[in-house]
């Protein structure tokens, strides 16, 4: 934990302090940030108050002190619970205005961790709430240069898994074969394997209606056969399999032909067009000097397909934080499911990735980008940016 930079961040947010609060392990942003360590038996309720100001406090039950006791401060030990309560107003002192993993109206359902009894209790002592979701991110979410070294050698090689899957479909189908979607799944999966890669699950191979859905897992049972004139939608995420390894995300569409048909293009140009308006406001508001809040980017980013009469096939939010896990905890690009009104801030990566679902039509598109903000304020896209769907028998 830095305490100085932390204490640094509450004074820019005109803040008092930050209130770290948990019971069973609940807040894993509170382990993360303190570096608590979850597996140690915990059974009884813990507070620790960063202030703005001076030193940091801790309040730990008396049958587990050792809880916090890895991080500086001085220590008050309670038995029964009005003791605790005491001792908590004691603690926070004169704080007017505090930070804890709390969002209002659940808009950022991600930092809505702190229970609504103990935000009563908190209250009750005369002390204001706000989300801690823009310290979250700083703390959570920003990217050193490493890092991004980290993210860039997992996109060459995803890059590299995606080209040769491409060409393997290519490859089997001009031999008269009909791969099925799990088995080209099954050659990614080789691929990464052998280049040192590890993910969660995935990746989506899915074809025509497949695509259609945002979510699919192909599986020996519900997997298609691919044969000419079929859409593929290729979803990939993974990252090297090291400490501290940052994750490569990106969707690419592919038609089994030599040609793809008018229709097909015109739908993922919208997609296209959607991707490259939100990239772009990024970039203006990063060389403008200008904060750009994830809500901003989806709705930018949606209102291209909303205006080319696909709105109601856009059914996610435009996309989210990447670091050590494929969805990572600073700002998603939404203003749909939730209203993230979190900054990008530098040393921060998000995906875009706008998508079109039209099941009735048995089809659905998806492209997807990285953008990492360097501390240095530059707005860059590692890998190459699909700009039409790739005609697959041409390969």
């Amino acid at each position: 934990m830095d305490l100085q930079a932390i204490q640094e961040a509450l004074k820019l947010q005109n803040l008092d302090g930050w209130l770290f609060y948990d019971f069973h392990n609940r807040d894993a942003i509170a382990a993360r940030i303190l570096h608590i360590d979850t597996k140690r038996f915990t059974s009884r309720r813990w507070f620790y108050f960063i202030p703005a100001e001076g030193e940091p406090q801790r309040l730990v039950h008396s049958i587990e002190t050792y809880k916090l006791a890895h991080l500086p401060g001085a220590q008050h030990v309670y038995l029964p619970w009005q003791q605790q309560h005491q001792m908590l107003k004691d603690m926070l002192g004169n704080a007017k205005k505090i930070a804890m993993q709390y969002s209002p109206m659940n808009n950022i359902p991600y930092v809505s961790i702190v229970d609504g009894g103990t935000i009563d209790l908190i209250r009750s002592f005369g002390v204001e709430i706000v989300s801690s979701a823009d310290l979250v991110s700083q703390f959570e979410s920003h990217l050193s240069m490493e890092d991004y070294e980290s993210h860039k050698r997992a996109a060459a090689i995803m890059q590299m898994v995606k080209d040769e899957t491409f060409k393997e479909i290519a490859k089997r189908i001009k031999a008269g074969e009909k791969p099925k979607e799990f088995e080209i799944q099954a050659f990614m999966h080789d691929l990464m394997n052998k280049k040192g890669m590890v993910w969660p699950d995935g990746p989506v191979v899915a074809v025509n209606e497949h695509a259609a859905d945002p979510h699919f897992e192909p599986t020996a049972e519900n997997s298609y056969e691919m044969k000419e004139g079929d859409l593929v939608l290729l979803d990939l995420w993974a990252k090297e399999n090291k400490p501290g390894s940052i994750f490569y995300d990106i969707t690419w569409m592919g038609f089994i032909g030599t040609e793809v048909p008018a229709r097909i293009e015109e739908i993922f140009q919208v997609a296209r067009k959607a991707r490259d308006t939100a990239h772009a406001l990024v970039k203006e508001r990063y060389a403008n000097g200008v904060e750009v809040f994830g809500w901003e980017v989806d709705d930018a980013c949606r209102q291209v397909i909303v205006d080319a009469g696909y709105g109601k096939y856009f059914i996610h939010r435009t996309g989210h934080n990447i670091g050590e896990e494929v969805h990572g905890n600073g700002a998603h690009i939404d203003n749909l499911e939730t209203m993230d009104v979190r900054k990008i801030i530098p040393g921060t990566c998000f995906s875009i990735e706008p998508g079109i679902y039209m099941p009735e039509e048995k089809i659905g598109f998806r492209t997807e980008i990285d953008v990492f903000v360097t501390d240095e304020k530059n707005v860059e896209v590692v890998g190459a940016i699909q700009e039409s769907v790739i005609p697959i028998l041409n390969l």
